[in-house]
């Protein structure tokens, strides 16, 4: 019997059909800007991107990559898969703003054991939702059939995301002064982080039916607010709070020559992280895995927190956790969380 790729697993027919729907709805989801380029891109082995008629004074290209970790496990064991992209264009997008960047372009890459078309097609429908909340074009990707690395239902996502931001405008902890406060921005659930840990007492808890639509909520994308705050000058530096916690990932944000001051008891901590925190988990290693209701934080001189505030929607809307000053001691942390 004569052997063929398709029969090793990898079908490649099945792949173009793949190629010809996210050029469909690449044509139709995203409007063309003044950036874009009337040939189709998509399915080619380069993307294009026009930054010749950016009005930027001085700039300055701004690059991130990231994936959604395990939770992929959760949306392949609830047969979810319409709002994981979401989550990976976000932790992506999500790092490009911390240093102001105004989010350019996308590209996903989709790696899976066997292609399963409609399971994809949801995947790349949460990938344009997620470009579309962030003001940003899916201009290519790559989808890797890989039968043997990867079992036949299981998949993984990288992505990549580049922006651009005037020199000036660059957030960066050499702006953050003694005195200024740190603004906590609400996160909307688990965002994509800690689901190991999630998944290991799912193992032995039963979570209730109220909070099981928690887990695969989307993380927030803050590029709309963060822009609009960073094109007014009102902050000086920020932190996606990510893998690490809150305080691993604020610190990344001050100079080696201030000190970070947070009260935890003032953290608002959602529904979702009090059941984990029920299940026998510490203090500290709740803080140091989940974001706990803390998605981003800023940092910024007191006088601005009204404007910041007035920047967001009133469940997003960032409230004050601490400050930043001049001792010895890098971090003091105060009080406990509240649960």
């Amino acid at each position: 019997m004569q052997n063929n790729y398709k029969k090793s697993g990898v079908n490649i027919s099945l792949a173009n059909k793949l190629v010809k729907h996210i050029s469909l709805i690449s044509k139709k989801g995203v409007k063309k800007t003044k950036n874009s380029f009337d040939r189709d891109v998509i399915g080619g082995f380069g993307s294009l991107f026009d930054i010749s008629k950016l009005k930027i004074k001085d700039p300055v290209i701004v690059s991130c990559t990231d994936g959604v970790g395990t939770k992929i496990e959760l949306a392949n064991k609830f047969k979810k898969f319409d709002t994981i992209g979401i989550d990976l264009v976000a932790m992506c997008i999500n790092d490009l703003i911390v240093q102001g960047a105004k989010p350019l372009f996308f590209l996903d890459y989709i790696a899976i054991g066997k292609l399963d078309l409609n399971k994809t097609k949801k995947i790349l429908k949460g990938i344009f939702e997620g470009c579309k909340l962030s003001n940003c074009k899916l201009i290519g990707g790559e989808t890797a059939e890989m039968p043997g690395t990867y079992s036949k239902n299981k998949f993984d996502l990288a992505g990549f995301s580049v922006g651009i931001v005037s020199k000036k405008k660059i957030l960066s902890k050499k702006k953050v002064k003694s005195g200024d406060v740190v603004l906590a921005i609400p996160s909307s659930g688990l965002h994509s982080n800690g689901f190991s840990l999630v998944r290991s007492i799912l193992k032995s808890n039963k979570m209730p039916l109220n909070l099981r639509k928690e887990l695969l909520k989307p993380t927030k994308i803050y590029s709309k607010e963060i822009l609009k705050l960073t094109n007014k000058n009102l902050i000086h530096s920020a932190a996606h709070i990510t893998g690490g916690g809150l305080i691993e990932n604020v610190m990344r944000s001050i100079p080696e020559n201030l000190s970070l001051n947070i009260d935890l008891s003032k953290i608002k901590v959602n529904k979702i992280f009090k059941w984990l925190k029920s299940k026998n988990i510490s203090d500290n290693e709740m803080i140091n895995t989940f974001n706990c209701g803390v998605g981003f934080c800023i940092i910024s001189p007191k006088r601005n927190i009204l404007q910041i505030k007035n920047t967001f929607e009133n469940k997003f809307k960032p409230y004050e956790i601490g400050f930043i000053s001049k001792e010895k001691k890098k971090v003091k942390i105060s009080n406990s969380l509240k649960w």
